[in-house]
């Protein structure tokens, strides 16, 4: 079995600013890179950004500038953003790089040469805030009698020639792999709304455009541009140089790809993106998963209202660590969420500053005032010892089962049984009277603590690395042992504690 895994975020498109969503997105993703890590797995993970289109073209000759010179300036707010949010992602790819551009170019050419797209003429719906067309019967009907997008995005009627992906032939062949692979879309909810999508009647897709120049031209006729979607889904092969001419690149992160995008481009990853692939005689990726929207304090959100939420804002308000806990512990993955500050503000209080903060400040600093800041040795196990290592034992075994179900969610609410668990272990032994009157108890029931505190640095990382990594540190402990295999081997006994601050600051609302 490969220890290879790959998981990717859908490329941003550049047209606006970061918003929640996108952070939302990025952050989940890097949980789940994060987590492989440190079950051993080799990770690569992509995030990048979308960069061609009408909407692109439009927004640079408003500005009165390039498009090149738009893309260049937005995709760096992009990039700066994985820095701001602490990804993990080892690429960052954009559209408009030559090792995508080959890539985009190669499957078109695979798909043409198994006659798989043809010339034709298309006449419909097309939305250009989605880049995307629709069958009228995809879309609202407004009491003026003009059409919308569900998300309320307009659309215009056109009549241009474009090259037709022939997508009616592999309605079957799409259903076949969502029953044979049921896993393939989750949550289960939108794996059948996909099916339901799929099973209504399929047309063939149109995947060219002559109205505009933005964007990558067809390698079999330079008059037409590549449809921006079948152009941005090649990005996730593109990374990892599978599409190229020999078809060799890194084909074992192939194998176990994962695709993280949100529920109003699933349609694009689940239904175009495997029949793309699959007419293309090239594999499938493993899995797509779709997460929910947010709003913002009960309301939809949108420019209109200006009520978008600034990921950078609450960063720099409330602390990245916070932000990150909030987005992944708030909703089930999959679920559509609420931003709320005061929920945010409980979250910080109670969970981060009163549970984790509390203990892990109240035992570490009686080390450091009463032992010099050396950490003792355990010296015995009784019940109570032996349940909390059972704990830990049973976090990792069914932790890491609720990630491979991409239950986010659900994990850190067992972390956080846990940290509770820790809690009622040192304040039910109260060192601070052991003290008086049990010097060896005490000293035990301190390295104990202190150990279990280790645990929970290492299964708070993906969550938080941040706080995983100072609390690694003031125990002595190097980031090179930060693997789950390492956690019953790594012996505190001796260490001393570096400088021990409070992890999180509580909030006012």
């Amino acid at each position: 079995m490969s220890n290879k895994y790959y998981i990717t975020t859908p490329i941003y498109y550049v047209n606006d600013k970061p918003h929640i969503g996108h952070a939302y997105t990025s952050v989940a993703t890097d949980f789940i890179a994060r987590f492989m890590t440190l079950k051993g797995y080799d990770v690569r993970f992509q995030t990048g950004t979308d960069e061609h289109g009408l909407k692109i073209q439009k927004a640079a000759e408003a500005k009165k500038i390039e498009p090149i010179e738009l893309c260049n300036q937005n995709s760096q707010i992009f990039r700066d953003l994985t820095v701001s949010l602490n990804l993990s992602n080892n690429d960052f790819i954009r559209t408009t790089e030559e090792r995508h551009i080959d890539g985009a170019s190669y499957l078109w050419k695979r798909l043409y040469e198994r006659n798989q797209i043809y010339l034709g003429e298309y006449t419909g719906w097309y939305s250009i805030s989605d880049e995307t067309f629709y069958n009228e019967k995809d879309l609202v009907k407004q009491n003026d009698g003009s059409f919308k997008t569900v998300t309320g995005g307009p659309v215009e009627w056109i009549t241009e020639k474009s090259y037709f992906f022939k997508l009616s032939e592999w309605s079957n062949k799409l259903l076949d792999l969502y029953s044979s692979n049921p896993n393939f879309i989750s949550p289960a909810s939108k794996r059948n709304e996909v099916i339901k999508f799929v099973e209504s009647g399929l047309n063939d897709l149109s995947v060219s455009r002559t109205s505009f120049k933005w964007g990558i031209k067809t390698p079999t006729d330079e008059s037409h541009i590549m449809y921006v979607w079948l152009d941005a889904l090649t990005c996730y092969a593109n990374g990892i140089n599978y599409l190229n001419e020999n078809e060799h690149g890194m084909k074992e992160y192939w194998n176990n790809v994962v695709h993280i995008v949100g529920k109003d481009i699933l349609r694009h990853h689940a239904v175009y993106w495997p029949a793309f692939l699959l007419a293309a005689e090239l594999d499938l990726p493993k899995k797509i998963f779709a997460h929910g929207w947010w709003t913002n304090e009960g309301r939809k959100i949108s420019k209109s209202l200006g009520n978008v939420i600034d990921p950078i804002e609450i960063i720099n308000n409330y602390g990245l660590d916070q932000f990150r806990y909030f987005l992944l512990r708030e909703v089930p993955f999959g679920n559509d969420g609420d931003f709320s500050k005061n929920a945010l503000i409980n979250r910080i209080n109670s969970d981060l500053v009163n549970d984790l903060g509390n203990l892990c400040q109240r035992s570490l600093a009686m080390i450091e005032k009463r032992l010099d800041s050396t950490i003792p040795q355990i010296t015995k196990k009784g019940n109570e010892e032996i349940f909390l290592d059972k704990s830990c034992e049973e976090l990792l075994m069914k932790g890491s089962n609720l990630v491979n179900e991409f239950k986010i969610h659900d994990y850190i609410r067992l972390v956080w049984e846990y940290i509770g668990k820790v809690n009622k272990y040192f304040n039910d032994n109260k060192p601070w009277e052991l003290e008086k009157n049990d010097n060896e108890k005490f000293l035990n029931v301190l390295a104990v603590t202190v150990d279990q505190i280790k645990n929970i640095a290492i299964f708070i990382h993906p969550i938080m690395p941040d706080a995983s990594i100072k609390i690694l540190q003031i125990l002595g402990i190097s980031k090179s042992k930060l693997l789950f295999e390492n956690m019953k081997a790594i012996n505190l006994y001796g260490n001393k504690l570096s400088r021990v601050n409070h992890l999180f600051n509580r909030v006012q609302s």
